[in-house]
């Protein structure tokens, strides 16, 4: 009885440990631009890490952050993804956004290429412009 109680155990403690996620793998850095202006405290940043690849279709969205801007320039910022999605071929780019009450102020306007290869150099400068 005890064999099968533990050969029982044995097989309940395999499969907790395929369940586990996998690990997940992190961008970080910073959003600035370059207007000598300070920002309300009303100010949100978003910061997302996009699948571009198809060209004819919306971007797929890997991780996202948003949240209310704490300090001012630079912003940081940290992304995570799970490498199993990454797929060999496709682009994969970082992009933000500065909003004040809803409304668009500041906006990456130059593509932030990523390969998730684990060589991106950290911590990424992403630049974001204002709108007009």
């Amino acid at each position: 009885m005890k064999k099968l109680s533990l050969l029982g155990l044995t097989v309940l403690l395999g499969a907790c440990q395929s369940l586990q996620p996998a690990p997940k793998t992190s961008l970080y850095g910073e959003v600035f631009y370059l207007q000598r202006s300070a920002l309300p405290p009303t100010a949100t940043l978003s910061v997302s890490l996009q699948d571009v690849s198809l060209a004819d279709a919306p971007a797929i969205v890997l991780d996202e952050q948003n949240g209310p801007v704490k300090g001012q320039v630079p912003l940081p910022f940290h992304l995570s993804y799970d490498p199993a999605q990454v797929k060999p071929g496709h682009r994969y780019s970082v992009s933000a956004r500065i909003e004040v009450d809803g409304k668009l102020m500041f906006i990456t306007t130059e593509h932030h290429a990523v390969r998730l290869d684990g060589k991106d150099p950290q911590p990424l400068k992403i630049r974001v412009d204002a709108v007009r």
